[in-house]
């Protein structure tokens, strides 16, 4: 198990100035600014986005999923825990570190040519109404740790009660195939946006 860290901030680097032509396709009454200062990337901040009617600004972390290379999937994972050198530590959903507002997750990256991404969706997802309405689903942070203490061995899917695994969603544990054995809530993206906390820019 090796962690893929420097491959992925590879092709991060390559899938930017795709993202970059989307917002500023699709996102005509906002302007935008790249955040590099890597105190504020690990504030959950990777881009400063601006509404130029109201004036205000909104923090955006981009999530991108780097392991599914040209394959459409229906979910987003959500990283409620992992582990570094052996210790567990709090994903970036609940981490109250965190500053961001919006989740921009980048979904369905397709790569035509050699080291270039071509296509892919976003969706934005309001981070503080998602973690509400959780919440209010019965998935607190709190019930969340209990279930995940609860089930220490388990590596694999493992279904909850509050959601149908179907249409909305489940807990995934990655004990065995990755280094950062991270345990994740996946939901099903179209289930975000029938409750009205994702919304697809493209």
């Amino acid at each position: 198990m090796k962690s893929n860290f420097k491959a992925d901030l590879s092709k991060e680097k390559q899938l930017t100035p795709l993202l970059d032509f989307y917002y500023k396709k699709h996102l005509k009454h906002h302007s935008f600014e790249r955040v590099s200062h890597i105190k504020k990337q690990l504030q959950g901040i990777d881009l400063i986005l601006k509404d130029n009617q109201s004036g205000k600004s909104f923090y955006l972390d981009e999530k991108a999923q780097l392991d599914y290379i040209n394959e459409s999937l229906p979910t987003f994972a959500f990283e409620l825990f992992y582990q570094k050198a052996g210790i567990q530590k709090q994903g970036w959903l609940f981490d109250t570190s965190k500053k961001t507002h919006f989740y921009a997750l980048v979904t369905s990256i397709y790569s035509d040519e050699t080291d270039m991404f071509t296509s892919c969706s976003i969706t934005f997802v309001n981070r503080e109404k998602l973690i509400f309405l959780l919440d209010k689903t019965g998935l607190s942070r709190t019930y969340l740790e209990q279930i995940i203490t609860e089930n220490q061995d388990v590596h694999g899917k493992l279904v909850l009660e509050k959601l149908n695994p179907q249409t909305e969603g489940y807990l995934f544990f990655s004990r065995k195939n990755k280094a950062e054995k991270p345990i994740n809530l996946v939901l099903k993206l179209d289930y975000l946006e029938r409750i009205g906390v994702a919304k697809k820019l493209v």
